[in-house]
C-alpha cells in the first residue's frame, strides 16, 4: 500500500496573519498533515499568503482594478494544479483569520472559469482544512471553510477538518516548546490523541479522495456542465439523450 498516491500533489495554503520568517502554530499543525502526505509519496507545497501581495477582491487579476499589485494569478497557478487543497487558519474572535477569508473570496474570482469539459474548474479536485487556536471555534471555522470549498467545486470526503485549541484565555499555542520561561515537552499538543487521529484521517481520507477523483478524470461531465447549459444543447426535456 505504501506509496500508492504517488502522483498526486497538494498545496497547502497557510492563512496565519504573519509573515515569514515569523513562527506559525498553524503551520506546526499543517505539518503533522503535510509530512503524512510527504511520507506517502505526495508533491507537496506549502504557501503562506500574508508573504504575498494578495489584494481583496473577487477579480481574477485585481490589476485591472487598479491595484497596484497582484500576486494572486501566480498562486492560482500552483493551486489549480493540485490534486488536494488544504487551507490552514488560527481562531480570532471565534472566526477563521481574515486571510482565509480574502483566499477564499480569491478562490471565487476564478470560479467563472471551466474545465475541458465544460464544468467548474475546482470539479475534480479535494479540499480539507486544519484549524488552531486558544479559544472555541474549530467546528464553526471548519464549517465556512469546507462548505465554501464544496460550493466552488471541491469535492470534501469524511472527517476532512481537523484542530487543536487550548484552553480559553492566555496560554500556550499548538507547537510551543515554552510557556512562561518553563520548558515544554512534547510541545503544546503533539501528545493530543483527538487530535493526531482526525489530522491523521483528515490527510489519508483526502489521498483516497484525490487518487479516485485522478484515475476516474474528474466528475463525468452529464448533468453539470455549465457549458452545455449555456448552449442549450442537453437540457430539452423532450432531448432522449436527457431522458
Amino acid at each position: 500500500m505504501k506509496n500508492e498516491f504517488t502522483g498526486l500533489k497538494a498545496i497547502y495554503v497557510n492563512c496565519t496573519l504573519k509573515k515569514s520568517p515569523s513562527h506559525s502554530h498553524t503551520r506546526d499543525l499543517m505539518d503533522v498533515s503535510i509530512n503524512i502526505m510527504e511520507s506517502e509519496g505526495v508533491a507537496v507545497e506549502v504557501i503562506r499568503l500574508a508573504d504575498y501581495e494578495i489584494p481583496v477582491g473577487v477579480q481574477p487579476d485585481m490589476t485591472k482594478e487598479r491595484e497596484p499589485k497582484d500576486d494572486w494569478p501566480k498562486l492560482y497557478e500552483k493551486i489549480i494544479a493540485a490534486d488536494i487543497l488544504v487551507i490552514g487558519t488560527p481562531i480570532w474572535l471565534g472566526e477563521r483569520s481574515s486571510v482565509a477569508s480574502k483566499l477564499i473570496e480569491r478562490l471565487y474570482a476564478m470560479s467563472g472559469y471551466q474545465n475541458a469539459k465544460g464544468q467548474y474548474i475546482y470539479y475534480g479536485r479535494a479540499g480539507g482544512c486544519i484549524i488552531t487556536g486558544n479559544e472555541d471555534g474549530v467546528k464553526h471555522c471548519s464549517m465556512g471553510i469546507l462548505y465554501a470549498l464544496q460550493h466552488l467545486g471541491y469535492s470534501i470526503p469524511p472527517q476532512a477538518d481537523a484542530g487543536w485549541i487550548g484552553e480559553v484565555g492566555p496560554g500556550p499555542s499548538y507547537g510551543d516548546k515554552e510557556w512562561n520561561g518553563e520548558k515544554i515537552d512534547p510541545p503544546t499538543g503533539y501528545d493530543s490523541g483527538f487530535t493526531n487521529k482526525n489530522t491523521t484521517f483528515m490527510t489519508y481520507n483526502l489521498l483516497h479522495l484525490a487518487k479516485m477523483l485522478k484515475a476516474n478524470g474528474g466528475y463525468p461531465a452529464y448533468g453539470n456542465s455549465r457549458k452545455e447549459w449555456d448552449d442549450g444543447t442537453r437540457w430539452n426535456f423532450e432531448n432522449p439523450e436527457y431522458r
